[in-house]
């Protein structure tokens, strides 16, 4: 099978390459696909310095069909470096239905505030899920470590989030700190709400870009 968004996401999609272990995923631009290769152009400048991943490495494509989610597991076949990398990843396994939603995440323009040792840092929101945050924060102090416990309130339309999380990694850039947080216990309900705040968002991105 060869359809475009069922076997496999369409080029110049926006799709979640899921690094598998590592419990982090990175944004992509899909250059080329069918139901053998795909091509990304991930965003990975919140990993400067950092070998993203490695050729030989699993990993889960995941993108939104509506009404459907869905993912394609993956392994890294080439990796590109330089001022625009690039991704080659050999498709494994036929394309499924997610149930998973969490994986998908949202690029929307939101302040937030993570507090780190009872000190609240105001920052933005570089992309959500209702499974965590990356988020770049005014720095103040030392930097928190991955496992530690900060809390978390997302700005929302309707009405602020509260939540704890629990961060995943961290990059320092400057006066900012680039955070990636969980949400470990966020109850259903806010769940909810998080997923449907994402997929708007995802249908902004693409009635803007259709324009």
């Amino acid at each position: 099978m060869n359809t475009p968004g069922v076997d496999h996401p369409h080029r110049d999609g926006e799709v979640e390459v899921v690094l598998l272990g590592h419990r982090v995923s990175v944004s992509a631009r899909v250059e080329a696909a069918d139901a053998a290769t795909v091509v990304v152009r991930p965003s990975v400048g919140e990993f400067a310095g950092q070998q993203v991943v490695r050729i030989g490495e699993e990993v889960q494509l995941v993108w939104h069909d509506a009404p459907d989610v869905r993912m394609v597991t993956a392994e890294v076949a080439t990796v590109q470096h330089g001022a625009v990398p690039r991704w080659h990843l050999g498709v494994t396994a036929p394309a499924q239905p997610v149930q998973r939603r969490e994986a998908v995440r949202g690029r929307l323009p939101l302040r937030l505030t993570v507090t780190v040792d009872r000190v609240d840092l105001e920052g933005d929101v570089l992309d959500l899920s209702e499974a965590g945050v990356r988020a770049a924060v005014d720095a103040y102090g030392a930097p928190p470590l991955p496992g530690a416990a900060v809390a978390v309130v997302l700005e929302l339309e309707d009405g602020a989030l509260r939540t704890s999380a629990e961060v995943v990694w961290y990059q320092v850039r400057g006066r900012r700190w680039m955070l990636s947080l969980r949400f470990p216990d966020l109850p259903e309900k806010e769940q909810d709400r998080l997923r449907r705040r994402v997929f708007q968002a995802m249908r902004e991105q693409r009635a803007r870009a259709a324009t």
